[in-house]
């Protein structure tokens, strides 16, 4: 019987799906969804991954538009009814914002498994979002591929542009500005502005990037 988010698992429930000698009796795999995908051809590798290692599946996807996320969440639970069956528990879980390191920070567990797709990709210069977690989390990642539509590469190109677009523009204003504090008078004053407007700008191309992890 499919589990959900919404309906908090019993500690016998855990037990008897986990062996009594498992340091991490309710391990799980995460499994990244994208909002994008067609989950098809992913829930039967999603199922043969949980049947082999034995653990429950937590389905996770993030949500950068608000009138979207019960639609993604329909989408979810027919995804997770879909991968559970009387050996498999499965949760969906949707989440909102566009960041997955913060959202698997807040979800994972010792313990557990993070399932990802290889055409994932985030950050300002879109590194594979396994290499990301692995480097943040230290967590273990298991890549499915090739399980993308065909129209998802042409969506990331078009945010890779809006990406190095605005970091472009952020980049431009904030050397303007520094080019007009340079030519107030050289004391102390002149420093800190320089200082404090050089972290603003930092700052705002990592929101800025942030927006489209």
């Amino acid at each position: 019987m499919n589990k959900l988010n919404s309906q908090p698992q019993t500690p016998n429930f855990v037990i008897d799906f986990a062996s009594q000698s498992d340091p991490y009796p309710s391990r799980r795999l995460i499994v990244l969804v994208p909002a994008d995908s067609e989950y098809g051809a992913a829930t039967r590798r999603i199922w043969e991954l949980a049947v082999a290692t034995g653990r429950h599946v937590q389905l996770l996807s993030l949500c950068k538009d608000r009138t979207k996320e019960l639609s993604l969440r329909r989408q979810l639970v027919i995804m997770s009814a879909l991968v559970g069956d009387s050996r498999i528990s499965t949760e969906a879980k949707v989440e909102i914002g566009a960041n997955w390191v913060n959202a698997v920070e807040r979800n994972y567990q010792a313990g557990d498994m993070i399932v990802c797709f290889a055409e994932q990709r985030a950050g300002l210069f879109h590194r594979p979002l396994s290499q990301i977690l692995e480097s943040n989390l230290g967590a273990p990642v298991y890549i499915l591929s090739g399980l993308y539509p065909q129209n998802a590469s042409r969506s990331n190109w078009l945010s890779q542009i809006i990406v190095w677009a605005g970091s472009f523009g952020i980049l431009t204003g904030f050397f303007w500005f520094q080019v007009r504090i340079s030519q107030l008078p050289k004391d102390s004053t002149q420093t800190v502005l320089l200082i404090l407007s050089a972290a603003v700008e930092i700052w705002l191309i990592w929101v800025w990037n942030s927006l489209f992890s």
